[in-house]
C-alpha cells in the first residue's frame, strides 16, 4: 500500500420542500403513527426545482469549503447515484463542468442504497495507488422520480438529498483514514428490491418495489455479518468502535446493529426520523451532520454500514 485514504470534507444538500407523515396521510391511506412505528421516519425533503446535479454540486461545494480545498485541487469526482438526471452524461461529469474542474476524471457508481459504500471503495483504490491525490466523492438521490406515490408501502420510505465527502491521500503510517472496506452481492435476491421498469426499455413509468418483510429479515442478518467481518479483519472488539453511521432506512434495523455493537444510543447517528431513506447519499447525509454537530471528532473510530438492492451489502471502517 503505498497511501492511505482520510477524510477531510464534508457537505450536505436537502432540498427545502418538506414533505411530513401528516402531508402524506392527505394524499393516501396511512398516518403519522403507522408509518413512525415502522420505520422511525416523520418527514422527508422532495426535489421541487432541484436536481441530481444541482444537489450534488451544492454538497460538493459544501465539502469542499470544510476542508479548505479548491476544484482545481481535485483529481477526480464519483457520485454514487441510481437516479441520475440523465442516462449519459454522468452525474459526475455534469457536477465537474458546473463546479469547473478541469483536469481528471468523472464518473458514477450505481448500487442503490449500497452505492456510497461501493464508491467509496473505488474511490480509496484510486489514492491507494496514488492515482488520484483528492477525491470528491458524492451520494446524491432524486428518488421521488420513482415512487409510486399510490404505493403507501414505499412511497412514505423515501426522500431526496445529496451528501458529500472528500479524501485525501496521506502516509498508511498514520493513525487515522480508512482501514477497511468489505462488499457483497447475491444477485439470488434481486426480486426483493428492485426498479420496475427502465427508461432504457422506454417504459414511461418506473417504480420501486419492494418486499418489506424479507428485505429486513436479509437486512438484519448481513449487516450484522458484515460489521462482524470488518472488526474481525482488523483484529477489533465491540467495545472499540466509537460511532456507528448506518445507512438511514429503517430505525429498528439501526437499533437493532447498535445494540449488537453494544454503543449506547447516542453513539448511534440517526438522521432517518428527518431526511427518510435518501439511498446512496444517507450515509454522507448522517455522517455530515454528526461531523458538523462536533459529536465525531478527529481519531474516533466509525463504522458505516449499508444495505441496498441487488441485494448488495457493504462495511467500512474509518478512524476521523
Amino acid at each position: 500500500m503505498l497511501y492511505r485514504s482520510r477524510l477531510i470534507g464534508f457537505g450536505s444538500y436537502l432540498p427545502k420542500n418538506i414533505i411530513t407523515n401528516n402531508d402524506l396521510s392527505k394524499k393516501i391511506d396511512t398516518s403519522d403513527e403507522w408509518i413512525r412505528a415502522r420505520t422511525g421516519i416523520r418527514q422527508r425533503h422532495i426535489v421541487s426545482n432541484e436536481t441530481c446535479t444541482s444537489m450534488a454540486c451544492c454538497a460538493a461545494e459544501q465539502a469542499l469549503r470544510y476542508a479548505n480545498l479548491s476544484i482545481h485541487d481535485i483529481d477526480a469526482v464519483i457520485v454514487a447515484t441510481s437516479t441520475p438526471d440523465a442516462l449519459f452524461p454522468t452525474t459526475a461529469v455534469m457536477v465537474q463542468k458546473e463546479l469547473g474542474m478541469k483536469k481528471g476524471f468523472a464518473f458514477d457508481v450505481s448500487s442503490a442504497c449500497s452505492g456510497f459504500i461501493f464508491a467509496l471503495s473505488v474511490a480509496d483504490n484510486f489514492i491507494k495507488t496514488g492515482q488520484a491525490k483528492n477525491i470528491i466523492l458524492i451520494g446524491s438521490e432524486v428518488y421521488s422520480r420513482i415512487l409510486d406515490w399510490s404505493d403507501r408501502r414505499t412511497c412514505v420510505l423515501f426522500g431526496d438529498g445529496a451528501g458529500a465527502v472528500i479524501l485525501t491521500a496521506v502516509k498508511p503510517q498514520e493513525n487515522n483514514g480508512i482501514l477497511g472496506i468489505y462488499l457483497h452481492t447475491d444477485g439470488q435476491y434481486s426480486e426483493l428490491l428492485y426498479v420496475e421498469g427502465s427508461p432504457t426499455a422506454q417504459q414511461q413509468n418506473c417504480y420501486v418495489r419492494m418486499n418489506g418483510k424479507e428485505v429486513f429479515r436479509q437486512a438484519v442478518n448481513k449487516l450484522s455479518e458484515v460489521v462482524d467481518e470488518a472488526l474481525i479483519k482488523n483484529n477489533l472488539k465491540h467495545k472499540d468502535i466509537d460511532w456507528l453511521v448506518p445507512h438511514q432506512a429503517n430505525l429498528r434495523i439501526i437499533n437493532g446493529m447498535g445494540k449488537k455493537l453494544k454503543l449506547a444510543p447516542e453513539r448511534v447517528i440517526v438522521t432517518v426520523d428527518k431526511h427518510a431513506n435518501t439511498s446512496a447519499a444517507s450515509i454522507p447525509l448522517a455522517l455530515n451532520v454528526a461531523i458538523r454537530d462536533k459529536r465525531i471528532k478527529s481519531g474516533d473510530l466509525v463504522i458505516m454500514e449499508t444495505l441496498g438492492g441487488g441485494l448488495s451489502w457493504g462495511s467500512a471502517l474509518v478512524r476521523i
